[in-house]
């Protein structure tokens, strides 16, 4: 029967297959106490069918899947237990997941659009397993569709409608390209006062009168004649030699702190030999650090977005993606240091004392203390940053009932997450790699628990990741499946992979290469791998963490030595950012309570905030605090990890490329099973978790009974689910 056919028969067909269903029961002498049961299912059934959320290949996989279970635990003399309303609810939903949990691929706008060909990509992806998409204006438009334009807005407004008509779902991008805040320039061609600012420093004692540098002109006096545009910040001296600097606020000249464009600069540029990308126009960076500023950026965009398809935020419009916010963007100018017109002012507030006798600090690195000092300036620049830019635009999100999702510019940028309803990181430029300490080790290793630890912290539903973006053109699909299980096993349920390309003419193909969609090797094998990028989302989505270990972290820097070992040995945790000790948690002498969660242990590996102290003071009291050392062995961590907290699986042998999460949904034990290494692996299990054991295929949605006594056979790079009911 053709899909079209099963549409229009599937109620008549529905009702058939549930008399046979019924039937079947009662020849099979079915007790009565699981009619509910059955009940059940046919409205579960009822409501998928009828409201369209599966064809008929789904439909007769999900039969395969649910009507041999209950059949099969429905008759008379079985001894295995009855299955339950929520595992049926479980399977079921393991089977078909709603659409929202669809991986949403950028999809780069990059060429001359037409309805057409937008209308049969959007079939194409939906073909292939994919409801949601990115719109993300890209290098290689011509200038005729310039951002925000009428022509722009159009072809997004097809995009958006035809996406209604097939139940997908959509993101905006809040900038042409990035990083976001200037609308590709359109803020400071409002405004020229909003361009990027920065701090320069001169040297008074070494500068010649007449000279220029960083742009300030030194007079006969030897001091520095300021423009209109330009503001002494401080005449303050070095502390290593005496000398009198003058630190200057001024706008970036021309040419520096830049976007990235969205047009090439010649009209129709061959592909180069070499397949590097070819130039592009570079917009100039707004001042994200001005509150002006950015309200600018707001209007130009966000409101624009609304003003043109309010009707369809917070429902095929899920979210608006902002990107890595710089405070000097691309290509900054030489001795550039970060601020704003009273930037000085701000620092000194927030820091609690005066800041200026340290500004030489910020240019010197033989100043006393010189790491301590820039250290603290950073830390207020990014105070600055959530007030000026990401609490704007997050309020601005949630007053127009859609989320605000993205990334900041660090991969352990753990705070700003705050200001996002989906938090959210990226993985480029082959940051992480199959085989490769960066798995483990560095900043960018932390940053799929870091989003996921602040969804369950913030109390999100969801977090997302930007992946495969530029890991070029020998990037393979069994890459692009272990950055997915490198993902997901952390916690991640919200895909978003970089990217789908509308054109590769020329020289578009080689832009932050590679294309993993429809101009992809693999795009005939793409199906069955976003079938399970969307189950393996949905499992991690509303479902509970069991977790009770926490590593302490810092709004901008998570650390990594201890996450190490706990992965090796299979003892998961999230990131603790320290704040919430002292704003939202419950610290008790029976650990740490927060947003559902209960930390019996927390790891604390470098030097904790202030503030933090009292509630360490707490947990070291009660026994519950672990303080890392590198002196440590990894034997001894986990030792004093299990004697405070119950073993939730044990490896045997052990097994250090296995990573595990438990999660429970609709009231069944899961376990995420993945085998990150190179090899593959033969392991017995031993799990906290009571009950039957069966191995769910993420790909195809079924499952397999597991024998607990038999070793369990993972190969190199590849993710299993144990659902244990």
């Amino acid at each position: 029967m053709s899909n079209k056919l099963w549409h229009y028969n599937k109620k008549s067909k529905l009702n058939d297959v549930i008399e046979q269903v019924l039937n079947g029961i009662k020849e099979a002498k079915v007790e009565v106490i699981h009619r509910g049961l059955l009940y059940f299912w046919c409205a579960q059934m009822r409501k998928q069918v009828l409201a369209s959320e599966i064809d008929r290949r789904g439909f007769l996989g999900l039969l395969s899947v649910s009507v041999p279970a209950i059949l099969l635990h429905a008759v008379k003399g079985t001894e295995v237990s009855a299955i339950t309303a929520d595992e049926t609810k479980f399977l079921n939903g393991w089977f078909n997941p709603p659409l929202e949990f669809s991986q949403a691929p950028f999809w780069f706008w990059n060429d001359s659009l037409s309805e057409e060909e937008i209308v049969r990509q959007l079939d194409d992806f939906q073909a292939h397993g994919v409801y949601g998409f990115m719109i993300h204006p890209r290098a290689g438009l011509p200038r005729s569709i310039g951002w925000m334009g009428e022509r722009l807005i159009h072809f997004m407004r097809v995009a958006i409608e035809r996406a209604v008509e097939r139940d997908m779902w959509v993101v905006l991008y809040d900038e042409g390209m990035y990083p976001s805040g200037s609308s590709s320039g359109q803020v400071v061609a409002e405004n020229p006062a909003f361009r990027t600012r920065g701090l320069f420093c001169v040297d008074l004692d070494t500068a010649k009168p007449g000279s220029e540098q960083h742009g300030i002109r030194i007079g006969d006096d030897g001091k520095p004649v300021l423009s209109a545009d330009q503001h002494l910040v401080a005449t303050v001296k070095c502390k290593t030699n005496g000398h009198r600097i003058a630190v200057v606020n001024r706008a970036i000249r021309p040419g520096y702190s830049l976007i990235r464009g969205l047009h090439f600069l010649e009209e129709e540029p061959p592909r180069r030999p070499d397949h590097r990308e070819v130039a592009e126009n570079m917009p100039p960076a707004a001042d994200i650090l001005n509150p002006e500023a950015v309200a600018c950026f707001v209007r130009l965009v966000y409101q624009r977005y609304y003003d043109e398809f309010g009707k369809y935020f917070g429902k095929t419009i899920r979210a608006i993606f902002t990107d890595e916010p710089s405070l000097l963007a691309k290509n900054p100018e030489p001795g550039a240091v970060p601020g704003t017109t009273g930037i000085l002012e701000f620092v000194s507030s927030r820091l609690g004392y005066d800041f200026t006798p340290h500004l030489p600090a910020l240019w010197y690195k033989d100043e006393p203390d010189a790491d301590y000092y820039r250290r603290d300036y950073h830390c207020a620049l990014q105070a600055r940053l959530a007030e000026t830019f990401y609490r704007p635009i997050s309020e601005w999100c949630g007053a127009h009932g859609i989320a605000l999702t993205g990334h900041p510019a660090a991969p352990d940028d753990i705070g700003h997450l705050r200001y996002f309803q989906i938090p959210g990181q990226d993985i480029v430029w082959r940051y992480i790699e199959p085989g490769k300490p960066s798995a483990l080790e560095g900043p960018q290793s932390t940053q799929a628990k870091c989003a996921s630890s602040a969804m369950i912290h913030l109390g999100r539903r969801r977090n997302s990741n930007e992946y495969c973006g530029a890991y070029g053109h020998n990037f393979t699909f069994e890459e692009m499946k272990w950055l997915t299980d490198w993902l997901v096993v952390r916690g991640c349920n919200m895909l978003y992979p970089h990217a789908f390309y509308y054109s590769v003419r020329g020289p578009r193909i080689d832009e932050r290469p590679p294309d993993v969609g429809p101009n992809s090797p693999w795009w005939e094998q793409y199906k069955p791998y976003a079938d399970a990028c969307r189950r393996l989302s949905w499992l991690n989505t509303d479902s509970k963490h069991i977790c009770a270990l926490a590593i302490l972290g810092r709004n901008d820097y998570l650390p990594w030595q201890a996450a190490k070992v706990c992965f090796r040995h299979q003892r998961d945790f999230n990131y603790l950012e320290a704040r919430h000790l002292w704003e939202d948690a419950r610290v008790s002498s029976d650990g740490i309570h927060i947003a559902g969660m209960h930390y019996r242990v927390l790891i604390v590996e470098d030097e904790p905030p202030e503030k933090a102290k009292s509630a360490l003071e707490i947990l070291h009291n009660a026994g519950w605090l672990i303080r890392w050392k590198e002196v440590m062995s990894d034997l001894e961590l986990v030792q004093q990890i299990d004697l405070l907290v119950p073993v939730d699986v044990c490896v045997s042998p052990k097994a250090p490329d296995l990573r595990v999460r438990h999660v429970i949904k609709h009231e069944t034990d899961c376990y995420l099973l993945f085998n990150e290494g190179q090899e593959d692996i033969s392991v017995h299990l031993s799990l906290s978790a009571k009950g039957r054991w069966f191995l769910l295929d993420t790909e195809t949605g079924k499952r397999h009974t597991l024998d607990k006594d038999a070793a369990l056979q993972l190969a190199r790079q590849k993710m299993q689910v144990l659902m244990v009911a």
